[in-house]
């Protein structure tokens, strides 16, 4: 491979196998991606849009280009984005056939473009900010939806990145406007009125017809909440925090993180403070890992009830492991353990005039009797899905809706509250990658567009990154107890398949995770995702599971 001129690249052909693709990095950071079937070439911005990753190292399974870091998926012959956790397609080059060599121009990308001339006249509504409803609008505007869009949140930001909080901006490795999904004008570019700080006080989905809350702190308004009609009514009004009941959960210094707000909060008040983080679930482990590297509490202890940590996601010997890493970078674990108390101190305040007295934080009290001091408290206990808007209509548990997240014709529920009928069963997901493909899927629908795969052919995936390490996670298992490892987990590179039953040999893996081995658990997905998970028989005695991911996803 040379660099022809600055805008050029050139590379054989007989470097890229027919079915494969091919990765060339340039001096520039630049990465060119190229994917062949027979004579037939495709030239790639290589850096997945999402994080940057090089796509040359995920895996290629039939015309889906698979990201080995989240898993978000393109076309290998147009780009087209299939899988999120990106939400934009690939750029394509312009690519010139040389004979024995083909020849990139980077600076000549292909238009595909789309115009905004589909449904022109309707309305769209979307109540929620977060993954699914973001995704619902962008995805509509990108592929070619001309009427209007509302999106009501109430959040006082525009859509953000979530997941990041608890990962780099507690870390401090990530300022606030990059978090910022579409960037800080997506709204105006993508002509969407966003409305934030606004409360929908009621849904009617017969009527697709829903009530805001007015803003009474407005001299001219008449105080009477406002009714929107949509032809198309899309609700993600995601979860909150689970507050468990422990005595003083309601003091000062006391935090759950659900929002910017909130890491803002815990970012300053964990300054120089004893940390105590209840709850040994992503949430809370992931806390505990960004505050440790932000190198700026006094000390961390993460309190749970049960032996292990993640332990309805991973086995034993991989919860250990997460354990040991997290000792070496300094946090303490006190585990099998219940919080009876949060203790308070009385503090007093000279901020005005007449001093105040308050009570804030102490420390914990376990149930046996023990007591460890803090400064702050962080509640990561889970969260309960925001599903009262549709109660009337459905399960507290989750609105169950189709494979197409219908509840009924042009009304959808997505994201956390959608218990949704998918490739797996009916299940409700608190994670952003699934949020994000209901938005893909929500949107689809609105177009009926057929070509775009409802949740019948898509598996779950997340990952959590601690300590500068991501584990992911593709699939759903009822128990990670009955699994079979591979590699070592200490060392922190091995894959694990889990199963629903614990002893037959031709029962298919319902999930699997990893640290390390990224294109095996492409593999895996891409495998469960057609019905073809691997046999306990089959993992145990070696196969190719990657071979066997490319030959059946021709």
């Amino acid at each position: 491979m040379t660099n022809a001129t600055i805008n050029t690249v050139t590379v054989s052909k007989a470097d890229i196998p027919s079915g494969g693709m091919k990765s060339y990095k340039q001096d520039d950071d630049s990465i060119i991606l190229i994917t062949r079937d027979d004579d037939e070439f495709h030239a790639f911005d290589g850096k997945c849009p999402h994080a940057g990753a090089d796509l040359g190292t995920g895996l290629r399974c039939g015309n889906r280009v698979v990201c080995p870091w989240h898993h978000a998926t393109f076309d290998s012959r147009d780009g087209t984005l299939l899988e999120p956790i990106a939400t934009e397609g690939l750029t394509q080059y312009q690519l010139t056939d040389n004979g024995e060599e083909l020849i990139v121009t980077t600076s000549a990308k292909e238009n595909i473009s789309v115009p905004n001339d589909k449904l022109e006249g309707t309305h769209t509504v979307i109540v929620g900010g977060g993954a699914a409803g973001f995704m619902t609008a962008h995805y509509l505007r990108n592929t070619g939806y001309g009427g209007n869009i509302t999106l009501i949140s109430a959040d006082n930001k525009a859509p953000y990145n979530r997941p990041l909080l608890s990962k780099a901006f507690l870390a401090g490795n990530m300022p606030e406007d990059k978090l910022l999904l579409g960037g800080s004008d997506w709204a105006k570019d993508n002509n969407i009125d966003l409305r934030l700080n606004q409360t929908v006080s009621k849904v009617l989905p017969n009527g697709r017809t829903l009530m805001v809350v007015s803003d009474s702190s407005n001299s001219n308004d008449d105080n009477s909440d406002e009714i929107i009609s949509a032809d198309y009514l899309v609700v993600a009004t995601g979860s909150s925090p689970t507050i468990p009941p422990i005595t003083g959960a309601e003091l000062d210094g006391v935090y759950t993180l659900r929002s910017m707000d909130d890491a803002k909060l815990i970012k300053a008040a964990s300054h120089d403070q004893r940390v105590v983080i209840i709850g040994t679930g992503f949430i809370g482990m992931e806390v505990a890992s960004a505050l440790a590297q932000a190198s700026t509490t006094a000390s961390i202890t993460v309190v749970g009830q049960s032996d292990r940590v993640m332990g309805n996601i991973i086995s034993e010997t991989v919860s250990k492991a997460l354990i040991k890493l997290h000792e070496e970078n300094g946090i303490n674990f006190v585990l099998g353990a219940n919080v009876n108390e949060i203790t308070k101190v009385e503090n007093k305040s000279d901020s005005s005039e007449a001093r105040q007295t308050f009570s804030q934080v102490g420390g914990v009290i376990l149930a046996n009797g023990e007591h460890i001091d803090a400064d702050i408290v962080i509640l990561g206990t889970g969260v309960s899905a925001n599903t009262e808007l549709l109660e009337e209509v459905n399960d507290p548990d989750g609105v169950q809706v189709d494979s197409k997240l219908q509840l009924r014709d042009g009304v959808y529920a997505l994201g956390d509250i959608a218990k949704a009928s998918g490739q797996m069963g009916r299940m409700r997901i608190e994670h952003w990658r699934v949020a994000l493909q209901h938005g893909l899927v929500a949107a689809a629908a609105i177009l009926k567009d057929d070509t775009v795969e409802t949740l019948d052919a898509r598996v779950p995936f997340f990952w959590t990154m601690q300590f500068g390490k991501s584990l992911r996670y593709s699939g759903h298992a009822q128990t990670p107890d009955t699994s079979i490892l591979l590699g070592t987990p200490d060392t922190l590179n091995y894959i694990e398949y889990y199963f629903d039953d614990d002893s037959n040999e031709n029962s298919r893996a319902t999930a699997a995770s990893t640290l390390g081995r990224d294109q095996e658990l492409i593999a895996f997905a891409e495998l469960l995702r057609i019905g073809q998970a691997p046999t306990r028989a089959q993992i145990n005695s070696g196969f190719d599971i990657i071979n066997q991911a490319k030959v059946l996803s021709l």
